[in-house]
């Protein structure tokens, strides 16, 4: 049997660990932190969608979105254990002008057999009561003068998607996973730091940590989120790849929310492609975080174990964009919410891929929106593996993986270390 080390506990290392394991790998999970999902995974919005700009990209979160349907059957743990829910609220996407981009989306809809309604500007109502309909877009900074001042043109529309929502605790889900694949014989091994790794007759051979041991192993995946470039250098695969990754520092807003509804219960998904925020309904009452508009500058961080979580106008300029489109939107006078990393690549799409080192993979750049995708990425990095360790040329003749549950088949050249960037990517958050 195989050894595989996977470097991350996150939610895309925990469901990589778990699907290597079905299919007869012996593996073990290392993290440097304390418990499964306590890096970037406990911060993400966890937001369930099936709206993306790139065709392969939509198809896996259509996939995804099945599993998390049926995340309990799918993890599959006892019954005194805690299950992550999946709350689903649906996706209103808010464009700006005729929605050239929404219709590129709804193309790709109805070849992939997801489910949307188009809605004039007044349907929005429907979904966000007493929601301001004029165009605030292009986004603006705090400090241009026009910031906060429509525009005398309405917003174009809007595209509900019902196949979306939200995970309540996506921190719980990576310990969903962590105890799935615990079940399957998989070992966690978390407060343990890499130091390096061991190559022997040009494959890697074992893991280096920090406390001299040495872990053997016949396959590496690196799925560290934010510390994956990181650990890409120290393997010294970065020579081929011509995208890269680096942390991102973002910031999100946890307030309450509009006075008029209750956001909570009765809210959506929101992705506001005019006003330039996404929202979710959350415990407190809204969370809100930036869709990436061009005029935001991205703020790179090179220690992410150094990142300063401090509120900065980043918070602000994300809530007063919100009470653009929400004017009752109640605004507390202190900044609540958390500030986190994006493993962000150079066109936004993740890298799921092998490397120059042979045995060496990588499922990093996630830039803040692959959190949905985890089950079918856990998949797909098994197929990938598998057969590149048989023998395949994964770069002269990319692999294609048929997706389970939909039947669609994807090829994976779209992620390649060695592609160019991808014109149809939205650059941001939104994929």
């Amino acid at each position: 049997m195989k050894q595989v080390v996977i470097i991350g506990a996150g939610i895309i290392g925990g469901a990589i660990a778990y699907e290597m394991a079905k299919s007869g790998w012996r593996v073990t999970v290392v993290d440097k932190a304390p418990e499964a999902g306590y890096g970037s995974t406990s911060n993400s919005s966890a937001v369930i969608r099936i709206n993306y700009s790139v065709m392969e990209t939509c198809a896996m979160a259509l996939e995804g979105w099945t599993y998390w349907k049926d995340w309990a059957g799918y993890v599959d743990l006892p019954a005194d254990r805690p299950i992550a829910a999946y709350k689903e609220t649906g996706t209103l996407v808010i464009y700006r002008g005729e929605g050239q981009a929404m219709q590129k989306i709804t193309e790709i809809m109805d070849q992939i057999g997801g489910v949307y309604e188009r809605l004039p500007p007044e349907g929005i109502h429907h979904y966000l009561p007493k929601a301001d309909l004029h165009s605030y877009g292009p986004a603006k900074l705090m400090d241009h003068p026009d910031f906060g001042e429509p525009n005398d043109e309405l917003v174009g529309g809007a595209v509900f998607f019902p196949q979306a929502g939200y995970v309540n605790d996506p921190k719980l889900a990576a310990q969903n996973l962590q105890w799935a694949a615990e079940r399957e014989g998989v070992t966690f091994r978390f407060r343990t730091t890499v130091e390096g790794f061991e190559v022997v007759n040009g494959h890697v051979s074992g893991v280096r940590l920090a406390n001299g041991e040495l872990l053997a192993a016949d396959v590496v995946v690196n799925a560290g989120g934010p510390w994956s470039a990181g650990l890409n250098r120290m393997a010294g695969v970065t020579g081929d790849m011509t995208i890269t990754t680096r942390p991102n520092r973002q910031e999100v807003a946890y307030i309450p929310g509009p006075v008029n509804m209750d956001y909570r219960h009765d809210g959506v998904v929101v992705a506001d492609l005019d006003s330039e925020f996404y929202a979710r309904p959350d415990p407190v009452g809204i969370c809100l975080g930036s869709t990436d508009p061009a005029c935001d500058s991205h703020e790179w961080v090179d220690d992410p174990d150094a990142v300063d979580t401090r509120f900065t106008d980043q918070w602000t300029t994300i809530v007063m964009r919100g009470a653009m489109r929400l004017p009752e939107l109640h605004i507390p006078g202190q900044a609540s919410g958390l500030v986190a990393l994006y493993d962000t690549s150079d066109d936004w799409l993740p890298i799921y891929d092998k490397t120059s080192l042979p045995g060496f993979y990588m499922a990093c750049g996630t830039s803040g929106n692959q959190f949905k995708m985890a089950p079918v990425v856990g998949k797909l990095m098994t197929h990938l593996i598998t057969h590149t360790e048989e023998g395949h040329d994964h770069d002269a003749d990319p692999l294609r993986f048929t997706l389970e549950k939909t039947g669609r088949q994807i090829n994976l050249a779209t992620y390649s270390r060695k592609r160019h960037i991808n014109a149809e990517s939205s650059h941001s958050v939104m994929g």
